[in-house]
This record gives structure tokens, C-alpha cells and sequence, in this order.
């Protein structure tokens, strides 16, 4: 069988990724072409366009690039119509995405390709006038969260497959095979290895890294713990950044920017900053306590419309999985280096009940997801519904 895969960020390079492994176990010949990253590229197939060469966050950063992102979706629709693939399969990535699976539905008539969701638009937080695009022009969608049933199946009658959660599968993995000591890796990387590690997770694309990091290195700065205990902190570095762009943005010690190790990073990290996003969830299946940070740049319009743009009570996965609060969320009007540093202090305490409470919370979200293994499951009933 035939795979177009468009995966446009980071996280659905890595998911996506694991997806491709286990097809590749289910059928013999499969072919893969896809829009992605280096772990896609690893596994094998055609890279057609690189993720950093979609990514564009924030309004003023897409109304800048619109021509690119138009050229590159013509592109990309082209290039599917040319290699005629048997599946194709939507990674995340909603705007670009739905419009090529629109596109897709248009031609229904021809000889068009399974549309299969895997990892589905967050929909139930904004824009959930998606949910028509998506049950027209999507057959299959394959979720890892499992309250998204409910929302998909009960309120809008559309039935969904949740096939696990992936990051749930990829850290039990990892730390099923991680061996090194603290004191090993911070010998690897020329840290102390006596001094508690607090953990930097600043976002994989460059806006988030130069709002979000600057405004998590300045609330350090005054907390009374990081200078007592001589705390190291460690900014876990994006795929495809360069180590110059975090010590021109936000002045970042070259030296303790570390690539491709988050989640060796997180094993050693004594509490962490984190960025809005999958590594929420991370941070939390590590047991690491976290504090939320979402900077928006514009906190007056995101304080009078919070209501009509989001709808849902918190932004972080961690909480969203609980329908709880276990971990602080300082975003927009609340993100300021005060708030981030009066809450963050709060957890360093090794006895604190703040800490206690959260690390708690993480129990309770590894028991929410279940152990199926994401891209396995979703390989199979993909393959499945294509020999049908």
C-alpha cells in the first residue's frame, strides 16, 4: 500500500514516525511519501517538504508568510494527485490539514484515498465549527485522548477510534530502557552532578521559545531556592533550532542547552517550566513537578475574548486529561514573571504539599490512559480498513 503522510511540527514528526514502524510490520510493501521531519525520514519513504518549512504560530506570523503556506499547500495537493497513494494520513497540524482533506472530498468521484485523523484537531478547545469539515471530509479519525470521546461521539454524533496515547507508550518505552545515573549525564554534559536540575521546556517553535523562554529564565532569577541550592538550569533544546538562536533570544548559557534528551533531561529534573503542549503530559508521566507558561503576547484581547476562544476550563493536556487542576497554568494576562516564580517556588520544597499534591495528580493520569500502543493500534485498523 501506498502512505501520504503530513505531519507539520515537532510532536507529529515523532508520532508519525512511530506510525510509519508499525505499518511498515503490518504490510510488507509499504511506500511512504510524506510532508514531516528526520524521524519520518528515518524510517524510510520520500521527504517531500520539511516541518520547519510549514510551522508558522501566531496570527501576524501567518498573515506574513499566507503566500508560502498557500504555495506550500498547493504543493502538497499536487504532489498527492501526482503519486496517487492508497492512504492518506492527517497528523495534527489543523489548518493545513483539513484544507488538504477538503480538497480530497472534492474529489470523491475519482480514485481518492482513504482520509484517516491520527492525532485529532483540538477542536473542543477552539474553532469547534471544524467538527463539519471533519465528519465530511474525514472517514477515519484516531484519537489518543480519551475525553475526546465523549465530545466527538455524544455531542456531535461522530464515531471515533481512541487508540491509546502515544506519549504515554513512548515514555514507558524509554524508561524501560534507561540506565544512566544523574551522575552520568551531568558528567556527559558538563553539569555538577550534586546540584538540582530544574528543567527549561520553552516550545519547538521560535516565537514560543523567544516569549515563552525569556519570561521563564527571568522568574528564576529571584527565586531564593535557585541561588541556595546553586540550582542548574537546563533549557531542553527543539529539533531543527540552532544553539545560537536561544543565546541571541533569550540569553541562554550555551552550555546547558541540551538537544534531543528531553526526556533524560525530565528523568534527572528536579521541577520544570513548560511550555503549553505535549510536553505537559511528558513532564507529568515523568513524575516532574511542572509549572504551565503560555505567554500571548496580547493579554488585554486575550482577556476580553478568553470566553468566545477557548472552550475548555484549562490549556495544559495534564489538567484537560483530569478535568481537574493539578497543574498551574499561568497564561496570558496571568504569565508574568511575579506569578511564574511565586507559584514555581512553591514546588521546590521536596515536603511541600504543593509538590506532593501534584505528583499525586500524576497517578492519577497515568491510571486515565490506558496501555495500548498508540501507532500499533492505529496501524492496524488503518490497514485493515484499506484491504476492507
Amino acid at each position: 500500500m501506498r502512505y501520504y503522510l503530513i505531519a507539520g511540527e515537532a510532536s507529529g514528526d515523532l508520532h508519525a514516525s512511530h506510525l510509519m514502524q508499525q505499518l511498515k510490520k503490518l504490510d510488507a510493501e509499504a511506500e511512504f511519501r510524506f510532508f514531516g521531519g528526520d524521524k519520518m525520514k528515518a524510517v524510510g519513504g520520500t521527504l517531500v517538504k520539511h516541518y520547519r518549512e510549514l510551522a508558522y504560530m501566531g496570527f501576524i506570523p501567518v498573515l506574513l508568510h499566507l503566500r508560502t503556506i498557500f504555495s506550500n499547500m498547493a504543493m502538497c495537493k499536487k504532489d498527492i494527485d501526482t503519486w496517487k497513494p492508497d492512504s492518506v494520513i492527517l497528523i495534527d497540524y489543523p489548518g493545513f490539514n483539513l484544507s488538504i482533506a477538503e480538497y480530497l472530498h472534492k474529489k470523491r468521484e475519482g480514485n481518492c484515498p482513504q482520509i484517516s485523523y491520527y492525532i485529532s484537531p483540538k477542536i473542543w478547545a477552539w474553532k469547534e465549527y471544524r467538527i463539519k469539515n471533519i465528519k465530511r471530509d474525514i472517514d477515519y479519525l484516531y484519537s489518543i485522548l480519551p475525553f475526546e470521546i465523549p465530545f466527538f461521539e455524544q455531542k456531535h454524533g461522530y464515531k471515533i477510534d481512541y487508540v491509546g496515547n502515544p506519549t504515554a507508550q513512548e515514555v514507558r518505552e524509554f524508561k524501560a530502557g534507561y540506565t544512566e545515573t544523574k551522575e552520568q549525564f551531568c558528567l556527559r554534559h558538563g553539569l555538577p552532578t550534586d546540584k538540582p536540575i530544574i528543567a527549561i521546556l520553552p516550545g519547538s517553535r521560535k516565537q514560543e521559545i523567544k516569549s515563552n523562554g525569556t519570561k521563564m529564565i527571568a522568574a528564576l532569577q529571584s527565586i531564593p531556592y535557585m541561588k541556595e541550592q546553586n540550582a542548574t538550569t537546563v533549557i531542553a533544546g527543539a529539533p531543527g533550532m540552532e544553539r545560537d538562536f536561544y543565546k541571541q533570544t533569550i540569553n541562554a548559557d550555551s552550555n546547558k542547552i541540551i538537544f534531543g534528551e528531553t526526556y533524560k533531561l525530565l528523568t534527572h529534573a528536579h521541577a520544570a517550566l513548560v511550555v503549553s503542549g505535549t510536553a505537559t503530559l511528558e513532564t507529568a508521566l515523568f513524575r516532574v513537578p511542572q509549572v504551565v507558561v503560555y505567554e500571548t503576547g496580547f493579554h488585554w484581547l486575550f482577556k476580553t475574548l478568553r470566553h468566545f476562544l477557548l472552550k475548555v476550563k484549562w490549556v495544559s493536556l495534564v489538567n484537560l486529561i483530569a478535568n481537574k487542576e493539578i497543574v498551574p497554568e499561568q497564561v496570558a494576562d496571568t504569565c508574568t514573571t511575579e506569578q511564574i516564580s511565586a507559584i514555581f517556588a512553591s514546588l521546590l520544597d521536596s515536603n511541600s504539599i504543593e509538590r506532593k499534591r501534584q505528583i499525586e495528580g500524576y497517578e492519577d493520569i497515568a491510571n486515565l490512559l490506558s496501555e495500548k500502543d498508540a501507532p500499533e493500534e492505529a496501524a492496524r485498523l488503518i490497514l485493515q480498513r484499506l484491504r476492507g
